[in-house]
């Protein structure tokens, strides 16, 4: 390597190091590794902070604030309670589990998974709480049993930290991984990922993932009793404390929705016109999903709850409370994917690494890529397994001349994996810290799912990305 290669080498390895160990915030780790590029001269402080700008960053800033506006208001705790009151949801302890991950996966495709199970976690226990008493008065566990012990607590605290994974990949925004991803493959090989294409993708697959974590988890952790009484009451209690939808949650609706519409309505266009056409490029050039996603974010502080008292939707005081931290980690991270291709240090990395493992082909790659990222995934934030994983399999398979699309964006897809351990990912942490899953636990039912779902990343991704013809 010459010496600008060796000098990024060296910081971007220090960078990694300092992600995966954490002695520092893993967003200062990256700001860290900018400040030494630029002080040793592997590139200027503008061409190294131009990525800054990206668009996808913008997208980020905006779907993070539309998130908060439906955790503050509550528009996503209405709607958790809304699906748990489907006729018969309650009473089988089978459909309470299903229906409580779909409910998590459907909410987590646009809020953080994060800030989804810890607003579902008080719901799940309290719907333990009524379980456990119904064992006791069926006299199936002792008086003083504790009901954090239960087997379908495990059950349904674990579908509650999965499902939020599983329905993160649905978006582009549902996951800091995927804009991750999709930011850094669209930097290296100049293919746009619409929101639509993503979710035309991501959605089988998904699907299937979910099937898999509901056979997983009921399998491992068989719920004590089948049918149940007293989880509708529960729901229904709940409900009548929230009341009606008030004058912030309809303006929270109308910001989310609006914005949602016009991130798929390129896509909407280009099925009946096609991409080709004048129509469809001046309206997916002007409806970036960066633009609409701050446009509809700013319409929160536009929108009045009090004309009389200049009260709106949402205040800066509210904004400032989204994951900043993010943000300023896929920024460093476009920023490194940038001069990795610049320096020409990602043609090394491939031409070597590639002959080393003597990686050749598609499925190969791919295989590889998910596996690394589902291995880097478990000792460290799924963000910063995207941002390390993605740039290593780009160079790789262009070096192996195979066209490096569908193994990056496994490896985006698979980095939102890591289920064995509560370090693994926030929502994990969280499920840990409940006290109702118990360590083995969760390492038995989320290394069976780790296998399952790598292999359904393996299997399906290129068949849907040639079916969808997703980046073309």
């Amino acid at each position: 390597m010459d010496a600008e290669q060796h000098t990024l080498a060296a910081v971007l390895l220090g960078v990694i190091v300092l992600w995966v160990t954490e002695p520092v915030p893993i967003p200062v780790g990256g700001l860290i590794g900018v400040g030494v590029i630029v002080l040793l001269g592997v590139a200027s402080a503008t061409d190294a902070l131009t990525p800054l700008g990206s668009p996808t960053l913008f997208t980020f800033i905006g779907a993070f604030i539309l998130a908060q506006a439906m955790l503050k208001h509550g528009v996503a705790r209405r709607f958790a309670f809304r699906m748990l009151s489907l006729p018969g949801v309650g009473r089988s302890t089978f459909r309470l589990v299903v229906a409580f991950g779909l409910i998590t996966c459907l909410l987590s495709a646009f809020v953080s998974n994060t800030a989804t199970v810890a607003m579902l976690l008080p719901t799940a226990l309290g719907m333990l709480a009524v379980i456990a008493k119904l064992l006791q008065d069926r006299g199936l566990v002792a008086p003083d049993f504790n009901p954090l012990r239960l087997r379908v607590g495990a059950a349904l605290i674990l579908m509650l930290a999965y499902g939020a994974s599983v329905g993160g990949l649905i978006t582009p925004v549902g996951s800091p991984p995927n804009l991750i991803g999709r930011g850094l493959i669209e930097e290296a090989t100049g293919r746009r990922i619409s929101f639509t294409e993503w979710m035309l993708t991501a959605l089988p697959i998904c699907a299937l993932m979910f099937a898999a974590l509901a056979v997983v988890l009921l399998l491992l952790n068989r719920p004590e009793i089948r049918r149940i009484e007293g989880v509708e009451e529960y729901v229904h209690r709940e409900r009548a404390t929230l009341g009606p939808l008030s004058r912030a949650e309809w303006n929270t609706l109308v910001a989310f929705g609006a914005t949602v519409f016009l991130w798929i309505f390129p896509g909407l266009v280009a099925v009946f016109t096609g991409t080709g056409s004048a129509l469809y490029t001046t309206i997916s050039g002007r409806l970036n999903e960066g633009v609409v996603a701050v446009l509809g974010a700013a319409l929160l502080f536009l929108l009045p709850t009090d004309w009389g008292r200049r009260e709106f939707t949402l205040t800066w005081s509210d904004a400032t409370k989204i994951d900043w931290g993010t943000i300023v980690l896929f920024g460093t991270g476009i920023i490194f994917g940038s001069l990795l291709e610049e320096t020409g240090l990602a043609r090394t990395i491939g031409s070597t690494a590639g002959s080393a493992l003597g990686l050749g082909s598609v499925f190969a790659i791919t295989a590889f890529a998910v596996v690394l990222a589902v291995l880097v995934s478990e000792t460290t934030s799924n963000t910063a397994s995207a941002a390390v994983v993605v740039p290593i399999v780009i160079p790789i398979a262009m070096a192996a001349g195979v066209n490096p699309f569908v193994p990056a964006l496994a490896a985006t897809f698979a980095a939102s994996f890591g289920f064995m351990l509560p370090v693994s990912t926030p929502q994990n942490a969280i499920a840990y810290g409940s006290g109702v899953v118990p360590i083995t636990t969760m390492i038995r039912s989320g290394a069976s799912f780790d296998v399952l779902g790598a292999l359904l990343i393996i299997v399906l991704l290129p068949l849907l990305v040639g079916l969808t013809g997703i980046g073309t």
